[in-house]
């Protein structure tokens, strides 16, 4: 069986669980959705694996676009893989709910806990939480993959029901209509060195240099890789994240999120 994981990751966490996956399912395809979007050209493979984080309980809105323009053949079996800090709120049923109707059915929804990299209202965790976090994820990974091989059906982790439920609504409902403007947010300051390296990881090129200084349009995705990857740490997010340790995981480089 051909597997083709399809991956949307800003700070490195979604992108570390597929490529974990794909190492252990042996011949897959690692492809970044932004480069699928783009060029319009998509895998006819036996399994699609569908690799993004969780944001506000749900999708990230370029994981929806993707998700309405992917052509999978008849017979494939999809699987969504989610990461997340906290809770999946209802990121499995969003990707099922916008597939069906397409008349793609996703057989599976798996979720794996990794650090958050939501600064505005958190910092970093520290390096051994961090590790114990990434080991983890590894045997995650490894029970996942087996799953996928066996082609195994209706797994759907986002329990419990409610809290996800409720979440979701109440979070992402309103404010995944504010994330495209959310832009005008970011700021820098005197410490920004001009290297433009906000500009390269930027997955939607929402970021301009203008006299060599970032300035922020209107299509933001609030994936934080601005101001995680800034290697000087003055891309900041209204007031709230100055002072506060940023993340990216640590096996991942900022040249793996440019070639998105």
């Amino acid at each position: 069986m051909n597997t083709v994981i399809y991956y949307f990751s800003a700070t490195g966490n979604s992108l570390v669980a597929a490529k974990d996956l794909a190492a252990w399912l042996g011949n897959a395809k690692l492809v970044p959705m932004v480069k699928a979007l783009r060029s319009g050209e998509y895998e006819m493979a036996d399994a699609i694996g569908i690799a993004f984080p969780v944001y506000m309980f749900g999708i990230p809105l370029i994981v929806a676009n993707f998700l309405k323009n992917v052509k999978v053949k008849q017979s494939a079996y999809v699987f969504s893989l989610a990461t997340l800090g906290g809770l999946p709120g209802l990121a499995h049923s969003q990707v099922q709910e916008i597939l069906k109707k397409r008349g793609i059915e996703l057989a599976a929804g798996f979720s794996v806990l990794m650090p958050g990299n939501y600064t505005p209202l958190y910092e970093a965790i520290s390096k051994d939480k961090q590790q114990e976090m990434f080991e983890k994820e590894k045997i995650k990974i490894k029970e996942i993959a087996a799953s996928v091989r066996e082609r195994k059906k209706t797994i759907m982790e986002q329990k419990p029901f409610l809290p996800n439920f409720l979440l979701n609504k109440l979070l992402y409902k309103p404010g995944s209509k504010q994330i495209p403007l959310s832009g005008k947010d970011f700021w820098y300051t005197d410490a920004c060195t001009k290297c433009g390296l906000c500009a390269r990881v930027c997955p939607v090129a929402n970021i301009e240099m203008r006299d060599q200084r970032p300035a922020w349009l209107d299509h933001c995705q609030h994936c934080m890789a601005c101001l995680q990857w800034c290697p000087v740490e003055a891309i900041q997010y209204k007031k709230s994240t100055v002072g506060r340790k940023r993340y990216h995981h640590p096996d991942v480089s900022k040249e793996e999120i440019i070639v998105q």
